[in-house]
């Protein structure tokens, strides 16, 4: 299993927003995406940061309430950590390990093709598990 069928099964498009926007709107508007992370463009509409719930704990650890009109830039975290489409789940999971983050920025020839999660990764690889064992449990009765 690829990153690229991940993507394909969450169907979804990563959320994409300006530096100077605020805290508070990127938090409203992750609450209406459902999206844990929002990926952060550059002046030229480049991915160049991700802001995530883990940023913004940070954030209002560091600077209080006053954190939520705060621009959303100089709170992301940087530089970006990727992955291909093409990648499998293990190197994404040792990817994010070596890396101590819980989103990666999948990325297929220089543009952005969606946003992974921890979640997204640990989920498919238990179904996968999950249907192993079905197989294996299959396999046994049929020669038991």
């Amino acid at each position: 299993m690829t990153i690229q069928d991940i993507l394909q099964q969450k169907g979804e498009q990563p959320v994409l927003v300006r530096p100077t926007e605020t805290v508070l709107s990127i938090v409203r508007l992750m609450r209406e995406r459902h999206a844990s992370a929002v990926i952060v463009e550059d002046d030229h509409l480049r991915p160049a940061a991700i802001f995530t719930e883990r940023d913004l704990g940070k954030a209002i650890a560091r600077h209080g309430a006053g954190a939520l009109s705060m621009a959303v830039g100089p709170l992301s975290s940087a530089p970006l950590v990727t992955c291909h489409p093409g990648e499998r789940i293990e190197v994404a999971l040792a990817t994010m390990t070596l890396a101590n983050v819980r989103h990666l920025a999948v990325m297929a020839d220089g543009a952005l093709a969606g946003v992974i999660s921890i979640v997204d990764l640990v989920r498919q690889r238990l179904q996968d598990k999950e249907f192993e064992a079905r197989v294996l449990l299959d396999l046994s009765r049929m020669h038991g």
